[in-house]
């Protein structure tokens, strides 16, 4: 005879993975946050800026920040594997990184 299926517990499973997996994008957004420079912004400032970008539907401005968001993890993972024991203390690796953002001008 077959054993009955545990419905409760797959639920509180998949709640948990859920949970864990959520747990985990916010850290990474706040990781990239730090890793960005953005941490030195207010948090109304910061609100703001990710705010113009959401409602931001121009394809062209969209693609540009694209290509300087790639270009910012290609160069960070070369710097990562050429200094391994580097601290990245928050400090920004390219001075003008977050004025774009809320400046909304001039990317790539």
């Amino acid at each position: 005879m077959r054993k009955p299926r545990d419905y409760d517990a797959e639920l509180k499973a998949l709640e948990d993975k859920a949970r864990e997996l959520k747990m985990r994008k916010v850290q990474q957004l706040g990781e990239l946050v730090i890793a960005t420079g953005a941490d030195a912004l207010t948090a109304d400032e910061l609100a703001g800026a990710l705010i113009v970008l959401a409602e931001t539907t121009d394809a062209g401005k969209r693609e540009a920040w694209a290509k300087r968001g790639a270009g910012f993890f290609q160069g960070r993972s070369r710097r990562i594997a050429s200094a391994p024991d580097r601290d990245a203390g928050g400090t920004p690796t390219q001075p003008g990184g977050t004025q774009t953002a809320s400046g909304g001008t001039g990317a790539a």
